[in-house]
């Protein structure tokens, strides 16, 4: 046998340019699913693919000769990984690994085996091992609340003849009911679309059919994330604490699993038909080692390119604390050296004081996608366990935390997104509406922190202090 070299080299090339590409993705995405910070379970994605891939690899030989368009799938995953570290955003890079998973799939040839798999919805479901949840809630979470209490509010006026809703705040029988934004339902929506993509993967549809699916599937998460929320409503309207674990999301489960049954039960599309591989004009093996050669350089340029996000803020109106708040003088807390580094790399503005027991934390940015985000994400960062307490809507409306510390230090912690518009919200993905729809606008979070062992009475004079020193709006 004829030994040729140049392919092999060609081929180690190629595969050493993925390498490089995927290095820092890779490493991210672990760190994703193990820092507290994003509380990701993306792994479980994963876990799942390699499951379904191992089943079909173990299933018999593939038919056909497997393959995938080396070059041009190299090339796209590059182009992703240079537009993530350009803009500095770790999310974008790591989406170049679908192309890698969508390759190895191919490569695998788990389209042609008994147990056949779509290396395009396989890539597709590899989406979910990301932390996007967190992403959806702050991009799509205040529509979906908005969607998801309207349609609660129809059902509960089939039970109820005392029903109001204004916006998120529904009112059965004279007790209050608020669509918070871990309510709004993003988590069902990515379970469900996770599902109509291992669906897919399974069944390897046409394209317009799977793309329908995810349609449908979006629908039915909202109608079941509706029916979950009549049901806590019910509940609470009966002095049931179903806002209580493991009731809170058992009724979540059980809601969504029954939105989703009909799929389950009656979705068995045809499966598309083979394609024919894409064949493409021989290119000489040196030509090809060449190109392999080149994009190992690229890749080298690429993970070392500086960046230069858009999204850095321009310096808002310097900060100021109030001198003291209710009788308490400012004592001025130091930023961490992270924190320093971040608002001098991303702009905007921090600042931190301690007024007796009352903390409060302010950060000003106009580029809110970037700098502002719930307390708990910090919070689950610096090891505390976070609980949501629900939302005020009175006065000023803010969102209220529990915040465990290691040494058993218990926090209440309550946050405010206020902007020069003049508008506040309790709620970041409200926030990030009002900001898209006034981009030049300047927002603040608003923190403020207490023991919760402090009295209610005590607590609640320090928040009028604190809204009245730092002249945060009132809604009514």
């Amino acid at each position: 046998m004829t030994h040729r070299p140049l392919p092999t080299l060609a081929l180690a090339s190629c595969a050493l340019a993925s390498i490089i590409l995927a290095i820092e993705p890779v490493r991210w995405l672990i760190n994703s699913w193990t820092s507290p910070t994003y509380d990701s379970n993306g792994y479980v994605y994963l876990i799942g693919i390699v499951g379904l891939v191992a089943w079909s690899v173990l299933s018999g030989p593939s038919r056909t000769k497997s393959g995938a368009p080396v070059l041009i799938l190299l090339a796209l995953a590059a182009g992703i990984r240079l537009l993530g570290q350009v803009l500095a955003i770790n999310t974008l890079g790591a989406l170049a690994l679908i192309v890698d998973i969508y390759a190895i799939a191919r490569l695998l040839g788990v389209a042609d085996r008994p147990f056949a798999l779509s290396p395009l919805w396989l890539a597709v479901l590899f989406l979910f091992t990301l932390p996007v949840e967190v992403i959806a809630q702050r991009l799509i979470g205040y529509p979906l609340q908005l969607i998801s209490a309207d349609l609660a509010c129809s059902l509960l006026g089939v039970v109820y003849r005392e029903v109001s809703c204004t916006g998120i705040r529904i009112t059965v029988q004279a007790v209050d009911v608020l669509v918070d934004l871990p309510c709004s339902g993003a988590t069902g929506l990515l379970l469900a679309l996770a599902f109509a993509a291992t669906m897919n993967a399974i069944y390897r549809p046409r394209l317009i059919t799977g793309c329908a699916l995810g349609g449908a599937i979006v629908g039915l998460a909202v109608a079941g994330n509706a029916f979950r929320i009549t049901a806590l409503a019910i509940g609470l309207e009966q002095g049931w604490d179903v806002m209580a674990e493991p009731a809170h999301s058992l009724i979540g489960l059980v809601t969504l699993a029954l939105s989703l049954l009909p799929v389950a039960l009656f979705y068995r599309p045809k499966p598309a038909p083979m394609r024919r591989e894409l064949t493409l004009p021989h290119i000489p093996d040196a030509v090809r080692l060449g190109v392999g050669a080149v994009g190992v350089g690229a890749a080298l340029l690429i993970v070392t390119a500086p960046a230069h996000p858009i999204d850095v803020s321009s310096r808002p109106h310097p900060l100021s604390l109030p001198a003291q708040i209710g009788g308490h003088l400012a004592e001025p807390v130091a930023l961490t050296a992270f924190e320093q580094r971040y608002f001098e790399a991303y702009g905007g503005q921090a600042a931190k004081a301690q007024f007796g027991p009352l903390g409060i934390n302010l950060v000003s940015t106009r580029s809110p996608l970037r700098h502002l985000h719930a307390p708990e994400v910090c919070l689950r960062g610096l090891g505390y366990t976070v609980e949501f307490r629900g939302t005020r809507l009175t006065g000023t409306p803010y969102s209220v935390y529990r915040a465990t510390g290691l040494q058993g230090d218990v926090w209440h912690v309550s946050v405010t997104y206020v902007s020069d518009a003049g508008h506040a919200t309790a709620s970041i993905g409200e926030a990030i509406w009002l900001w898209l729809a006034h981009p030049g606008s300047t927002w603040r979070s608003v923190q403020r922190i207490t023991p919760m062992a402090m009295a209610d009475a005590d607590r609640a004079a320090f928040e009028l202090a604190a809204v009245a020193a730092l002249d945060l709006p009132q809604t009514h």
